[in-house]
């Protein structure tokens, strides 16, 4: 079976600055066919959203994908709820990670894998303040090394 190429549909760029990421699943997403459509079509935004454990099922909840412009009567609601799809053992596993204090689940992205909608989603811990500020100094200084090397490279 050849590789499938991942395209990436869009980044929660916001959760990577909140969060501390711990570990990290591929799921599949129940979406209906003018929710497909926009995907496609890059129209959904993964801020503030997260995924919830009901019932012994994965929720993702509070994510926003536009109508589809070219829909005729039937539309989907954007923010309903979508069942993401894991394996019995990896949701208890995550049920397991959650019920420890400080831990939720966050969507990092979306990207088309083939034919198919995935989603990454990762088990996170909330940054307090000045893990971001050292977060953010540590990429400064980063990036000064490697431009001093690019720079003396030349």
């Amino acid at each position: 079976m050849p590789k499938t190429e991942r395209k990436l549909v869009t980044k929660n760029r916001q959760a990577f600055h909140n969060y501390e990421i711990i570990d990290s699943y591929e799921a599949g997403i129940v979406l209906e066919g003018t929710e497909v459509k926009s995907i496609r079509e890059g129209r959904i935004n993964l801020k503030d959203s997260y995924a919830q454990v009901k019932d012994g099922e994965l929720w993702l909840i509070h994510c926003h994908i536009s109508p589809y412009p070219q829909a005729s009567f039937s539309q989907h609601d954007p923010v309903r709820p979508r069942k993401l799809l894991l394996h019995a053992k990896q949701i208890a596993k995550l049920t397991g990670d959650i019920t420890r204090k400080g831990l939720t689940i966050v969507p990092l992205s979306v990207y088309l894998l083939g034919s198919r909608i995935k989603v990454e989603i990762a088990v996170a811990r909330g940054k307090q303040a000045f893990d971001k500020r050292e977060t953010e100094r540590r990429k400064t200084i980063e990036r000064d090394i490697q431009a001093e090397l690019k720079r003396r490279s030349r």
